[in-house]
């Protein structure tokens, strides 16, 4: 009777050290895991920074001209180029 409890005692014991060994393995990797992303995190937000700083940059007013000027041939609007479309008196 006696052997059979240390026999128990020692199924428990082992079967526990196996649990543990296990769940120490997986909060080592999910922590593993956990910095990975918070460095993509981090490279993420630079990036953001980055192209936010960027959009900030294309969408000024004189870069904004300058690009209707040169590579859309656009023209400022003047009386000698404005047509006026007039309504034929229709209801």
């Amino acid at each position: 009777m006696f052997a059979r409890v240390n026999l128990l005692l020692l199924l428990v014991l082992v079967a526990s050290g196996l649990y543990l060994v296990k769940t120490s393995y997986e909060a080592r990797r999910l922590f593993a895991e956990l910095d990975k992303l918070q460095n993509e995190q981090r490279r993420l937000d630079t990036d953001h920074q980055r192209l936010l700083t960027e959009r900030q940059a294309e969408a000024t007013n004189l870069r904004v001209e300058r690009v209707a000027r040169e590579k859309l041939r656009m023209a400022p609007a003047t009386p000698a180029v404005t047509q006026y479309v007039t309504d034929g008196g229709q209801p």
